[in-house]
This record gives C-alpha cells, structure tokens and sequence, in this order.
C-alpha cells in the first residue's frame, strides 16, 4: 500500500474512532487542546500562510466531534494560537504545547487530542516528516508513547 494510502486509512480510522467517543470529548481542556494542536500542525513548517489557515479552519469546522463548541469560539482560539505562534514561532510553540498539555488529566483526551493532530496534517494527503514530528512532540507533551500512534 503506497504511503499516500496508509496515511489516508489511518486518518479515516481516526476520525472514526474520534466520532464513537464524541460525548466524552466536551472538556474546555479538549477544546483549547485540539485548538493548539491545530495550530501546531498547521505552523508545523515554522510559517503559517494565509492559505494554509484557512484551510484548517475549514477543516475545523467542518469536524464532526468538534461541533461540540460554537464554531467562532473554536476559531478565536485556533487564530490565537496561530498568532502566537506566528509572533514568534519558538516562543509560541513552548506557550502552545503548554495549552496542549492540560488534556494530559484525562487518557481519553489526551489521545483524541492526538487523533486531532493526524487528522489535520493528514487531511491535505501529506502529513509530512515536519508535522509528524509535531505530533511526536504532542505525545511526549502529553505523555503517550508516539509509537501508538504509529509516529
């Protein structure tokens, strides 16, 4: 199976699994996690252009588990984060997984906050070396060993 493929499959499935535990997944924890990791895969290359942003909103808004916040809430906290991370990527970054770090409490969210970071970077059909190593660093954040998640 071509790599394109596997990527593909293991994002579907994610969703998927993502979808089954939607009534768990309602924390304010959750939501400022996944809004983090949002932002985290889209800067993943150290620059967040216009097109891109857009592009994970949609992607956002479009979520079936993260309806469950108001959509313009979800998009004030993922432009947040963005502009962090584009004030100062470095800087950003470290404030950025910090807000990542609070689903750590609870395993479930801790790992759809995961499941979220591999669906976004996925979505475009190249979830690529930078944004997986993003995700990786998301799972030590978040203390759950990457090779979980195949990472």
């Amino acid at each position: 199976m071509a790599l394109w493929d596997r990527i593909k499959d293991s994002a579907q499935t994610m969703q998927t699994q993502l979808v089954a535990r939607k009534n768990d997944l309602k924390s304010g924890a959750f939501r400022d996690a996944s809004m983090a990791i949002c932002a985290l895969v889209a800067a993943a290359d150290g620059t967040v252009d216009a097109a891109e942003r857009r592009r994970v909103a949609q992607l956002i808004a479009t979520n079936e588990v993260l309806r469950n916040f108001p959509a313009d809430d979800l998009q004030r906290r993922f432009d947040g984060y963005l502009d962090k991370l584009a004030a100062d990527f470095d800087f950003g970054r470290v404030a950025v997984l910090q807000e990542v770090g609070k689903a750590k409490k609870k395993p479930v969210e801790a790992r759809a906050v995961i499941q979220i970071g591999i669906v976004i970077g996925g979505a475009d059909g190249d979830f690529d070396a930078t944004e997986r190593a993003l995700v990786r660093e998301v799972c030590f954040a978040l203390g759950i060993a990457p090779a979980e998640f195949d990472l």
